[in-house]
């Protein structure tokens, strides 16, 4: 028996505490042990290098990431409170460990993407001129078997739009996507 992969867990973990650091409020902050708790931390909370992110192992298992606004220390036993005027950046810095990669390499990644997406196009472009010649405009002719039933040749019409639909759906997905680049 195969175990399903953690990447999508952990990728999605990693996007809730980035959420959740950007979203952090002075009225919202509370201090490492309330968050530890409400967490269900079974360790003792490590900070990530270089933000206010702390993470720890949950009751259930899993890693739980959470942030402490303004960086509060574990000892602290009231909320941090902002000067008035202060504010914070929306961005939260990447950790040291944090994979970089150079600009060649992200370049050609970017350049592979686009074909990839420009093949796709070609393929639903190609895709939804047969569909499109299938359904001939709502009025295909109808099949031997569909002469006798007129259900069965509005089902066939239903599914030739549907498919029609589908394949424009897509062409204009991927030259959204296309042009966003």
């Amino acid at each position: 028996m195969t175990l399903p992969s953690t990447r999508p867990l952990r990728a999605w973990t990693w996007c809730v505490a980035a959420l959740a650091a950007c979203t952090a409020t002075a009225a919202l902050a509370v201090t490492l042990a309330q968050q530890a708790r409400e967490m269900g931390c079974t360790d003792k909370p490590v900070r990530l290098s270089g933000s206010d992110l702390y993470k720890c192992t949950a009751k259930n298992g899993f890693t739980s990431f959470f942030n402490v606004p303004d960086g509060e220390p574990a000892a602290a036993a009231a909320p941090a409170t902002k000067a008035p005027g202060a504010t914070r950046s929306a961005t939260v810095p990447a950790p040291a460990s944090f994979p970089r990669i150079d600009a060649g390499t992200q370049k050609s990644r970017d350049e592979l993407r686009r074909k990839v997406l420009q093949d796709e196009l070609a393929n639903e472009e190609k895709l939804l001129a047969e569909a499109r010649l299938a359904w001939g405009d709502g009025a295909p002719r109808p099949l031997p078997e569909e002469k006798s039933d007129a259900q069965r040749y509005a089902d066939r019409i239903a599914r030739l739009r549907q498919a029609v639909q589908l394949h424009e759906r897509n062409v204009e997905a991927l030259k959204r996507e296309l042009s966003a680049r």
